[in-house]
């Protein structure tokens, strides 16, 4: 851990009576020198008590509408504030306020907790900064000096997204699983557990700590690799383990670790692939209810993907994509939900959660509600479990219906089975529907506001068993979604070239993202706002101001009439959002604020359309305020080039290039896209001595300390010399393509 000491530049924006200025003066950036990071030395804790968030405080909420004090606000996370001095009539007014720069350019993920003028978030690996909410100028900042072995096994960049604040703590947990107990005056570390109990899988914890009554509890993530999912509790002040909940049960040769395994193993095959893990990880989506003192954990997808690899004799495998009711005094359960039995398709219930009171036929009901991956939107009776009503938000096909009265999916089998030996089309894809980023429930409209993904994937699997590979991918399946379904089928082997085509000819190779205002009560959408492309959601806020707010990947802040969705005001950032924002009040000046950066999700190759391109990826927190400047943007990104003539010749026989590409696809894509505005290097523009320390680089860690991870582990030299093989090939192809393009050009 580190407590860094430095100086730090807040660019500011005050109205010029505030800062004293003469007339005819224009606001400038102020710099402001932060104080000695770590040591209270800004101001005593006995001058002013920070982070202190309290059950009293958290149950009347409402009652001070300028705090923010979960990542969603209130205990039941609506994203909602009843704050409304920015409003429908004067957001054309909303400009800079404040900005904050992190020193990182990976994905942003946290919303921030904003807390009697202090606003607390996590960064990248589970960094945490301490700023003045009016601001921007730091208090502390904190490192968790995350191990760097632990990108290998990051399905989705190193992020982070969010904190717990209480009593005078903040809650985080690194990248490489450790939970930290901070303190909220200083950023000191009070105390820090590791949370990752098998340390021969590839486990990562990226997920915002929940705190339950007397416990805080983190969940993990690595489920399309080779994890077991659980949940685990520890005591608020000093660390202490309490509980460990599993969501699948291991081998039954090795017994029960509590009677829920006993119970949940009854819905597998006893000799299930145990080897693999069985997934289920929550690695987002938790909220706890004080009211009813249950902690609600939404469960992730399974590993294998395909059921009848993974449990043969069939069975629900239980808690796969489910949502949990647990009491977190004890860490029993107390109910379950699953949404998706036999779990295929990666579809994940760690979506948001959204705790609320709604009357449904004449009832006024204690209500959960959740958008997951699958496509329904739930609304579950949150003190018993019960199905109250599944509404689909987008297209899918994956299931006829949910049946009210079982609560079972009516699920497509002729339809979505990829595990008969021929590919299909399954909706919606594994993006979801709806994935981690928060959407917003306001009481005004009575309308959640999704920032949902319409798009399918083609599903193969034409494997005879499957391969454990430890620590790496073993989803077992082939997929093709997004970008990868307006590719050219002749690029395909059969039978995916002729599946392509048809999805083509049926116009359904084409995701979009779309916000949309969807009214629970009726199932039908009321809205909807169409953003450039698929992979751009950005989370939400709602406000009684009348107003939804969203980022996006054009490096945009964007302003809609909650009734109607007309865009009212869109502020150009110049830095690409995904995170969701928060608004609170200072001194009577309400402010919104949004972490800006681009990455997770796999996508660590920005499209054309992304602020990336045009202004890179340095990562800073933005807020904004009513009678605000001009959002100062980072220096414009200089030309990349083009692509030099490999410094080493050719090599390797075509059977070995292919090899390499196949190795490359399955260990390296998910992080080296290999285009010229990716945020990791392109490596068909390596140097003669990247190329001569290759294997160093690869296998033994040589550039480790720069985010480059060992594989020495995983591959072999032979391996390494195969991908080596095909990055050559690669670049001499990017070479030859561009000087034919040119001599085109040129006659």
């Amino acid at each position: 851990m580190s407590l860094t000491r430095h100086r730090l530049t807040v660019s500011l924006w005050l109205p010029l009576a505030l800062l004293g200025a003469c007339s005819g003066e224009t606001p400038s950036d102020s710099s402001a020198t932060a104080p000695a990071s770590g040591d209270g030395a800004r101001v005593s804790t006995a001058e002013k008590r920070y982070g202190n968030v309290t059950r009293e405080r958290l149950l009347n909420a409402d009652n001070e509408p300028e705090q923010w004090m979960t990542h969603g606000r209130d205990f039941g996370k609506s994203h909602y504030s009843p704050l409304d001095q920015i409003n429908r009539d004067n957001v054309h007014r909303l400009g800079f306020a404040w900005e904050y720069q992190m020193g990182t350019s990976r994905g942003l993920e946290a919303t921030p907790i904003i807390v009697d003028g202090v606003l607390y978030t996590s960064g990248t690996t589970g960094r945490v900064y301490a700023v003045e909410a009016a601001t921007g100028e730091e208090i502390w900042r904190f490192d968790p000096q995350s191990d760097g072995q632990v990108n290998r096994y990051t399905c989705c960049d190193e992020v982070n997204r969010g904190i717990a604040v209480w009593e005078g703590m903040v809650y985080v947990a690194s990248l490489d699983g450790r939970l930290f107990g901070l303190d909220a005056a200083t950023g000191k570390v009070v105390w820090e557990v590791d949370t990752i109990i098998y340390k021969d899988r590839a486990y990562t914890s990226s997920g915002a700590p929940e705190v339950a009554g007397d416990v805080v509890v983190i969940g993990n993530a690595g489920a399309d690799y080779d994890a077991r999912g659980y949940i685990s509790a520890y005591d608020l002040k000093t660390g202490e383990f309490k509980w460990r909940f599993f969501i699948v049960p291991g081998d039954p040769a090795n017994g029960y670790e509590h009677p829920e395994m006993e119970m949940a193993a009854k819905t597998w095959d006893p000799n299930s692939r145990w080897d693999v893990g069985g997934g289920g990880t929550a690695w987002n989506g938790m909220v706890y209810d004080p009211e009813l003192n249950l902690l609600y954990v939404g469960t992730g997808n399974a590993a294998l993907f395909n059921w009848r690899e993974r449990s043969p004799s069939g069975g629900d495998n239980l808690f796969l994509a489910s949502i949990l009711a647990i009491n977190p005094d004890t860490g029993r359960l107390v109910w379950h939900y699953q949404q998706v039995p036999r779990e295929s398709w990666d579809y994940t219930a760690t979506q948001p959660m959204i705790l609320t009171e709604m009357e449904l036929d004449g009832v006024t009901r204690k209500v959960l509600m959740q958008a997951p991956k699958n496509g329904f939107f739930y609304i579950l009776d949150r003190e018993t479990g019960e199905l109250l009503s599944a509404d689909p938000y987008v297209p899918l096909n994956w299931a006829k219906y949910v049946d009210l009265e079982t609560g079972r999916p009516v699920i497509d089998e002729e339809t979505v089975d990829y595990t008969r030996g021929y590919p299909v089309f399954v909706e919606p894809s594994g993006m979801g529907g709806h994935s981690w980023n928060p959407m917003a429930y306001s009481p005004m409209t009575g309308l959640v506001y999704i920032p949902a993904i319409e798009g399918g994937a083609i599903a193969y699997d034409p494997t005879d068993g499957h391969v454990y590979r430890p620590k790496q991918s073993n989803a077992g399946w082939t997929v093709l979604f997004g970008n990868m379904l307006l590719q050219d089928p002749d690029t395909l082997q059969e039978p995916l070239r002729s599946k392509l085509r048809e999805v083509q000819a049926a116009g359904k190779h084409k995701s979009r993202a779309v916000l949309k205002a969807f009214d629970p009560k009726t199932g039908e959408v009321r809205w909807e706002q169409e953003s450039v492309g698929y992979w751009d959601r950005g989370g939400v806020l709602a406000t009684a101001g009348g107003l939804v707010f969203q980022g996006t990947d054009t490096g945009h802040f964007r302003a809609f009439d909650a009734e109607t969705g007309e865009l009212l005001h869109e502020i150009e950032v110049g830095t690409s959002i995904m995170a969701g924002p928060a608004t609170y009040m200072v001194d009577g000046v309400q402010y919104i604020a949004v972490l800006a950066g681009w990455g997770g999700g796999g996508w660590f190759a920005p499209h054309p359309t992304s602020a990336v391109v045009r202004y890179g990826n340095a990562n800073r927190i933005v807020a904004f305020r009513l009678d605000g400047g001009d959002v100062p943007k980072p220096p414009p990104v200089s030309e990349v080039g083009p692509i030099p003539e490999p410094p080493v010749p050719r090599t390797g026989t075509p059977e070995t290039i292919r090899e390499g590409a196949q190795l490359f696809a399955r260990n390296c894509t998910i992080c080296h896209a290999n285009v010229d505005y990716g945020l990791t290097p392109d490596l068909r523009r390596m140097d003669a001595a990247t190329h001569a320390s290759f294997k160093a680089i690869v296998l033994f860690g040589a550039r480790r300390t720069r985010g480059m991870p060992q594989w020495d582990d995983v591959l072999t030299e032979q391996q390494t010399e195969a991908i080596h093989a095909y990055l050559i090939d690669l670049a001499w192809n990017a070479y030859d393509a561009q000087r034919a393009q040119e001599s085109a050009a040129n006659p």
